[in-house]
């Protein structure tokens, strides 16, 4: 079984008309101001998982501010997982800064997703309230045995659109707070999987702390999935392919260029992301 831990997926209005949610979405705007930058839809999706073998993808949309926004994209994610039940699994996105997340959180699960996220914040200034707010929706998601999908992303190299400063040591410290919180931290958790070689303390916070490899080909040389197996183990590395922005192919060949034997590539294609779903394998 392959399964992709990370797609994004829009509603039709989204897509066919973008710039008319331009507006106080400052984060859409950053990150879609381009018609290359690609809106799709779930059928977009199905198509590409049956050209690359792909058997299951968790779907999500964007952490919009505006409440009609992440509503209306929520909405579509659980008519999209209720109607391929068998193929995608959904969790529920919005900002963490809004004042509605905890209840949007509360109407997205018990309606039948399975975690929260993708959440991110893109400005700086808006890191520390952003904090609080995700504490709250950490344990909201241990409640409901849920998983919380961040996004992270490495606090040193290229800029690049989307690209916040976040400073590791406040996931950490988010972690360290919520130890029953299943934990997804999206794009090799910006590196913070480095610090299990550390002698006391952060390995066992991490025990329930996974990371996905979207946007590696972007972003690191395929050495990092030995590296990254060996410091935490290969059975906390979930394949993800942030498609569209990148094929599932795409990651598959830097995994054969990096050598890693074929059980390995087994539990980081599908079997850790199918055990972290409770999913048969």
């Amino acid at each position: 079984m392959i399964v992709d831990f990370h797609t994004h997926i829009f509603p039709p209005l989204f897509r066919k008309e973008r710039e008319r949610f331009f507006f106080r979405e400052p984060g859409f705007k950053l990150l879609y101001d381009q018609p290359k930058s690609s809106l799709i839809g779930a059928g977009d999706l199905l198509r590409q998982m049956d050209e690359e073998g792909i058997q299951r993808s968790v779907v999500f949309g964007f952490p919009w501010e505006k409440v009609d926004h992440f509503r209306r994209h929520n909405d579509y994610i659980l008519e999209s997982v209720h109607r391929y039940p068998d193929r995608l699994s959904g969790f529920g996105c919005f900002s963490p800064l809004s004042s509605r997340a905890a209840m949007e959180a509360e109407r997205c699960l018990e309606q039948g997703l399975c975690g929260i996220g993708e959440l991110a914040v893109y400005h700086e200034s808006s890191m520390n309230r952003a904090f609080r707010q995700l504490g709250e929706l950490a344990a909201l998601c241990s409640r409901h045995e849920a998983v919380l999908l961040l996004h992270t992303n490495e606090p040193v190299g290229k800029s690049y659109p989307g690209k916040a400063v976040a400073g590791l040591g406040e996931f950490y410290t988010l972690i360290r707070e919520h130890p029953t919180t299943r934990f997804v931290l999206a794009h090799w958790g910006g590196g913070l999987f480095f610090y299990a070689l550390m002698k006391k303390e952060v390995r066992e916070t991490l025990r329930n702390t996974w990371f996905d490899t979207a946007a590696s080909p972007f972003l690191y040389v395929p050495d990092i999935y030995k590296i990254a197996g060996g410091i935490i183990g290969f059975e906390k590395i979930l394949f993800g392919s942030d498609f569209p922005l990148l094929k599932p192919g795409r990651y598959f060949s830097e995994m054969d260029s990096a050598g890693i034997p074929e059980e390995v590539l087994r539990m980081i294609k599908g079997e850790n992301g199918a055990r972290l779903l409770k999913l048969p394998i």
